[in-house]
């Protein structure tokens, strides 16, 4: 286990997933919509409720071109707006060196600005990511790629809060 945490009096836990939570894991990334690719179980973090359930995940994946990304943070929906992204995030930055890439809808950009990732443009970019840019604007789809560079705004002030999504 690698933390217990408690955020407005809800109790989980984070810690490595294990091989037998590969299908838990499948399922939330297909509940929350989000790219199905590299869901290797190694790779993530997973929260867990104090009844053993998997409340969410996440994970930093590697690409060909050497770029890392924070990708598949999701929560199951009756965790939502209860810290569990938060915690993983956080965890997830503090334990890998940047720069840390991600992808996201649009409406997510002001949650992650919170974390300190900032847009990039296109021409800053990886190869891994600039394609995904390319294709995201040729079929006119609203991602923002953004990019973490080791500010940890979180750490600066106790009311950091997270904002509900929109």
């Amino acid at each position: 286990m690698l933390s217990f945490i408690t955020m407005n009096n809800d109790t989980f836990n984070l810690r490595p997933a294990r091989a037998s939570e590969q299908a838990r894991i499948r399922q939330l990334v297909r509940q929350g919509r989000i790219n199905p690719t590299g869901l290797r179980w190694e790779r993530f973090l997973v929260a867990v409720s104090t009844e053993g359930e998997v409340i969410g995940c996440a994970q930093i994946k590697p690409h060909a071109d050497g770029s890392r990304e924070l990708a598949s943070v999701v929560v199951t929906p009756t965790w939502r707006q209860r810290g569990v992204a938060r915690s993983l995030i956080e965890h997830l930055l503090q334990h890998n060196a940047p720069p840390i890439y991600l992808t996201c809808r649009a409406v997510l950009e002001d949650f992650y600005t919170r974390f300190g990732f900032r847009v990039i443009p296109t021409e800053a970019l990886p190869r891994y990511f600039r394609r995904i840019a390319r294709l995201a604007g040729i079929l006119r789809i609203p991602l923002r790629i953004m990019r973490w560079d080791g500010d940890q705004p979180w750490a600066e002030s106790d009311s950091w809060h997270t904002p509900p999504v929109r």
